[in-house]
């Protein structure tokens, strides 16, 4: 795999960004470049020179011309390319030829499974856009926006990334950590943990989210506060029905993440003294940490964050494919991998975000590696290493354009073990009545108290 090297203004700036960790802000001339050769987030608008990666046309905003969508719903999204074909497919045979756009967790999924595995990779589009306000927002921070606290937290305008010409790594993960998405979103969700001899055990949990600074009415306004509550309800395994945890994230993780706990047992709510991390996510039956969510979330205090360029790499792309209520999960969750029939690849620019476990400091994953689509600034890939500097993990997140949100949305994500042959699949809603139900409103931080967890278990 390569970085892009041609000598543009762009790759020389990326340049100077991975010799300093200097947290300086972009000077007016480079910002006046959003909107022209750059994309309002700073991806390059032109396609590549091959022609592999098409020209950003942000043609769309919302739904297309002539799409049903029912606003707010929870229907199932309208998948506008279901009559495209795949232009090829990448096996274990043929996989020499596109090694170098793989990372290396997707390289050892088709090591370790050769005759299953398959990437089927479609064209590529950049069809879609954000809204003129939220454009307006990132052009705002892109000369105004800061880290502050050491890395803990950003001073910054809310709706939007605040990087979108990042110059360090931990500039690059606060655009993963607080991106235009939902503000509200309510779901049940199904997960599967597909074991390596095909058995599967389901959970499901029962999700609300609030996400102030994404409230359409405060779009652009000074970041303060939290940035995200979150309840979620255990339904499945049996074993962990009833719990119930609710916490809220501070824009400044200097100040604590704060959670509660919901115990049917006891009936009686608890303050948790930590939460996040590497503690296991409810609902997975102990197989995703809290802090792997979207492939990272919570504080970026326990890892050094290194930007290490940006890469053409095949991620899940456009990914309404896998978001249709046709899908059966017997179909879907084969052995060893999710059925790659129902994915969607395309070739695409990412920022390479490598974490490495800083001296003196616990987890279970002692760096990570996140690829984030230049389209949207949010991580779609992770690869993740042990202890000893082992790949153990390789998850990906197939993101797809909301017409609700007027922005991109993380669908069903897997997690791939390396080691026991197994993989989570998380976030599941095609046999659910209802998908996500996005930015439908109603929810108030009052809902996300000790006092809701405990109404919410009874």
């Amino acid at each position: 795999m390569k970085f892009v090297t041609a000598k543009t203004p762009l790759a020389v700036a990326v340049g100077l960004m991975l010799a300093t960790s200097v947290w300086a802000k972009v000077p007016a001339s480079e910002a006046e470049r959003l909107g022209k050769d750059l994309t309002c987030v700073g991806a390059i608008k032109a396609g590549n020179k091959e022609g592999t990666i098409p020209e950003f046309t942000g043609k769309w905003l919302g739904a297309p011309p002539g799409v049903a969508h029912t606003p707010h719903s929870g229907k199932h999204p309208v998948d506008i390319y279901a009559n495209e074909k795949p232009l090829f497919v990448i096996t274990a045979a043929n996989i020499d030829q596109y090694a170098d756009k793989l990372t290396p967790g997707q390289k050892a999924l088709f090591q370790k499974y050769p005759k299953t595995m398959q990437m089927p990779v479609y064209p590529g589009h950049r069809d879609f856009r954000y809204s003129d306000e939220v454009c307006a927002t990132i052009k705002k921070n892109a000369t105004t926006a800061e880290v502050i606290s050491d890395g803990m937290g950003v001073k910054s305008l809310g709706g939007a990334i605040s990087f979108p010409l990042p110059k360090n790594g931990i500039e690059a993960l606060w655009n993963t950590i607080l991106p235009t998405r939902a503000y509200t979103e309510e779901n049940i969700a199904d997960s599967a943990n597909v074991l390596s001899d095909g058995s599967i055990t389901f959970g499901r949990n029962e999700l609300r989210y609030l996400v102030p600074p994404n409230n359409p009415a405060e779009v652009g306004k000074p970041l303060e506060g939290v940035s995200v509550y979150t309840i979620t309800k255990v339904q499945l395994p049996e074993r962990e029905k009833g719990g119930v945890t609710i916490s809220s994230d501070p824009i400044d993780y200097s100040n604590k993440r704060l959670a509660w706990n919901y115990d049917p047992g006891t009936r009686r709510v608890r303050q948790l003294p930590e939460f996040g991390f590497d503690q296991p996510l409810p609902g997975t039956g102990g197989k995703l940490t809290i802090d792997s969510d979207r492939l990272f979330n919570g504080s970026p205090e326990r890892y050094n964050w290194k930007l290490l360029g940006k890469k053409e790499v095949y991620i899940p792309a456009n990914a309404l494919r896998l978001a249709q209520p046709t899908i059966k999960y017997k179909d879907l969750l084969t052995p060893q991998h999710p059925n790659p029939e129902f994915l969607r690849y395309e070739l695409r620019r990412v920022w390479v975000i490598e974490g490495t476990l800083k001296e003196g400091y616990r987890h279970v994953y002692g760096k990570r590696v996140m690829y984030a689509d230049e389209d949207t600034g949010q991580a779609v890939l992770s690869d993740m290493y042990d202890a000893r500097g082992q790949l153990w993990q390789h998850a990906a997140v197939n993101m797809y354009y909301s017409y609700d949100l007027n922005a991109w949305h993380a669908g069903t994500s897997f997690y791939h073990d390396l080691n026991a042959g197994s993989y989570l699949a998380y976030t599941l809603f095609q046999e659910r009545p209802k998908g996500p139900v996005l930015n439908r409103g109603g929810l108030t931080p009052a809902m996300f108290t000790p006092e809701a967890a405990r109404n919410a278990g009874n």
